[in-house]
């Protein structure tokens, strides 16, 4: 029988594996990122366990005998675009088929390099390197990514998740009270949660859109469809996700941008709906720009499928849209400093910086996101969405054909991305989790009140591993 709470699925799940520590996991292995609606059809009501699952203690004082040995970095091999497996061998990941490294990146070679380079000087010399580097390597990431964007890096914060660039965001965004909200059933904690607190604070109201009941049935019109259908003369914002985590659809957010610039088109700019956009599940998959998406904000992670290093994101943001939002975490950038020290209010921001939470970070990591980039560089952008989506169409092919599952996810690359879930009816989920985990094959439980079972194809997995995981399904189910 499935288990009908997240607390009796992560407490089985704790005592099944000896570890205290999935209850956290299951935020990790979704966190940054939307949520499935909970209005879904079908589905075990439960929450999840974690995309990662190994042996890591049983609570209590800290035991670090069960702790996994370290793994040896892997050997060099030089990229090859044409040839996935040079792909692959950059990460120092174990034999296992690893579906759900999306959750949370594993460190490639290079990243990791980077990362020790950077810990290194800041340990040599900590001052000296942060002062004499540290401002060229930030420049250096924002480059990067706007070349990635292919936007402008004064377009650019940097962030340290997704959760904290959507905070950022909705957190300064100006309302008066009155104004509306767009946004959706299916989103995660996350943007909820801070569009719950804004609203909160300035007397916004919030209206949530159900895009589908049966997540394998979405189309493109119905969603474009229902969201400009909640949009009225009060609506400043429409807060949407790419990807949804908990069901795999892909919102069409290029038709949704073209649907609202024809709203706003006779607007004032002070009531043009902005159109916000959690990208995490899409960024380092798809290849639409910002510009041809249409959006005024994206808000990513890099610490997933473009597999960044881990604790870094980005806001990218127009010109319009900054006008709208303020800090809301003093930023280190040099107009607020130099109005601080003259007692004076700062000007109007000009740069996305004024956005980049100040303080100390872990910059080891920050500044070895320039490496993540450069790994997607020479893959080449086509080339991982490619890879990327012909994996998830073959397991959605074969799951299609396995009494058992039920496909939850839709089969058009219209509407789906490289999140695919299921659901399994006659079998607890937990159960196949665990199974297929003892079988070599990595998922995540996704950690909503209706669950699935979510497999991400990406660059640290290959056709045969598909092929592997849907004859273990059969096997299981």
């Amino acid at each position: 029988m499935a288990p009908t709470g997240r607390r009796q699925f992560l407490g089985r799940a704790a005592v099944t594996l000896g570890s205290a520590t999935l209850a956290p996991f299951a935020i990790a292995g979704c966190s940054d990122d939307d949520g499935n609606g909970s209005t879904a059809t079908g589905g075990n009501t439960a929450s999840s366990g974690a995309g990662t699952t190994g042996p890591h203690g049983t609570g209590g004082a800290a035991d670090t005998s069960a702790l996994p040995t370290t793994t040896a970095a892997p050997p060099a091999v030089r990229i090859d675009p044409e040839d996935p497996s040079t792909w692959r061998a950059q990460f120092a990941l174990d034999d296992d088929a690893h579906f759900a490294a999306f959750t949370l990146a594993a460190h490639p070679r290079a990243v990791a390099e980077a990362v020790e380079r950077h810990r290194r000087g800041l340990d040599e010399d900590t001052d000296g390197y942060l002062l004499e580097q540290g401002f060229e390597l930030d420049q250096s990431v924002l480059r990067d990514a706007a070349s990635y964007l292919d936007a402008d890096p004064g377009e650019l914060a940097l962030t340290d998740s997704t959760t904290m660039g959507l905070g950022v965001v909705y957190g300064g965004m100006r309302f008066a009270a009155g104004d509306e909200i767009v946004t959706t059933e299916h989103d995660f904690f996350a943007t909820h949660e801070a569009l719950r607190l804004r609203a909160v604070q300035t007397g916004a109201r919030i209206e949530r859109v159900r895009l589908y009941r049966d997540p394998a049935t979405a189309t493109v019109d119905a969603m474009v469809s229902r969201l400009i259908d909640a949009v009225t003369p009060r609506t400043r914002l429409m807060a949407v996700t790419w990807t949804h985590s908990g069901t795999g659809v892909k919102l069409p957010i290029a038709d949704i941008g073209a649907a609202l610039a024809d709203v706003n088109r006779d607007r004032a700019k002070a009531e043009r709906v902005v159109l916000c956009v959690d990208g995490v599940h899409a960024f380092g998959v798809e290849t639409a720009t910002p510009a041809e998406l249409g959006c005024d904000v994206l808000v990513s992670g890099t610490h997933k499928w473009l597999f960044g290093p881990r604790g870094t994101g980005l806001v990218w943001i127009n010109r319009a849209a900054l006008a709208r939002v303020d800090p809301v975490i003093p930023p280190f950038e040099g107009e607020s400093f130099a109005a601080w020290q003259n007692e004076r209010a700062p000007e109007p921001a000009t740069s996305a910086t004024r956005l980049t939470p100040g303080g100390y970070h872990s910059f080891e990591h920050r500044w070895a996101l320039a490496e993540a980039f450069e790994l997607h560089r020479q893959i080449g952008k086509e080339r991982v969405r490619e890879h990327t989506h012909s994996q998830a169409t073959q397991l959605k092919e074969g799951l299609a054909e396995l009494d058992g599952v039920r496909l939850v996810t839709p089969m058009s690359p219209d509407v789906s991305s490289g999140i695919v879930c299921i659901d399994t009816p006659g079998r607890d989920l937990l159960e196949v989790f665990l199974e297929l985990k003892r079988r070599g094959y990595r998922s995540s439980p996704s950690p909503y009140r209706t669950q699935y079972l979510r497999f991400g194809p990406s660059i640290v997995t290959s056709p045969d591993e598909v092929t592997g995981l849907v004859d273990a399904l059969a096997a299981i189910v």
